[in-house]
């Protein structure tokens, strides 16, 4: 997997899609602030391979298909929120007790469970990701959950290749993140404006990845 060309081919999209085309761009701004929904449903259009970058109408599509997005994303979330929870119940059990030993001591397995949490998170992203993109070119909910056929992407993709592919993305969106915050009073503005821009890049970054899989 040549990892520039798909960081190249994924910028570029967005440049070509936002840059200069400024109603778009605002129009995605007022999708982020609706609950994102809309923004979801957007980013589908894209994981469905449109080229360029789509129009931002046919709200009533977006909203409907924000919301399976967020539906499929809760799904797959629910070991993680499980495993919160269970990591953060002794704590708060201890501290309702009072006891100082007690509670420092469910603070270390909180700590532990924090760290098993992650790792649970992280792989289920793995297979959420492309979950979500066969989904959006199917059409159907239940693809994405078919585990079958998610591992066998993967495996055509190359595990390796894939993770790899996604700690670039997730490296580099972090980047532009901790830059924006960093800048004081307006950082956190600024990051909101390049949302449009993260979004559309991530869903063609991923959307390429997908695609991989049937030149493996």
């Amino acid at each position: 997997m040549d990892y520039g060309t798909l960081l190249d081919e994924a910028f570029t999209y967005a440049k070509e899609g936002l840059v200069g085309k400024w109603t778009k761009w605002v129009l995605l701004l007022v999708a982020t602030i609706l609950l994102a929904l809309p923004l979801l449903g957007y980013q589908l259009k894209i994981l469905r391979g449109e080229k360029p970058a789509p129009e931002v109408s046919d709200w009533g599509t977006l909203f409907i298909d924000g919301i399976k997005f967020l539906i499929i994303s809760l799904v797959y979330a629910i070991p993680v929120i499980i495993l919160a929870l269970v990591a953060i119940a002794p704590v708060a059990a201890a501290a309702m007790t009072g006891n100082q030993s007690a509670t420092m001591a469910a603070v270390g397995g909180f700590l532990v469970g924090l760290v098993v949490v992650g790792i649970v998170a992280i792989i289920i992203a793995l297979f959420e990701y492309i979950g979500i993109i066969r989904f959006a070119r199917t059409g159907s909910m239940g693809e994405a959950f078919n585990f079958s056929e998610i591992m066998a992407t993967i495996g055509k993709i190359g595990w390796l290749s894939y993770i790899l592919a996604l700690i670039i993305m997730i490296v580099i969106v972090g980047i532009v993140d901790v830059v924006c915050m960093a800048i004081p009073y307006v950082g956190f503005f600024i990051f909101f404006l390049l949302v449009p821009f993260i979004v559309v890049f991530q869903a063609r970054y991923l959307c390429q990845i997908y695609d991989s899989a049937g030149k493996a």
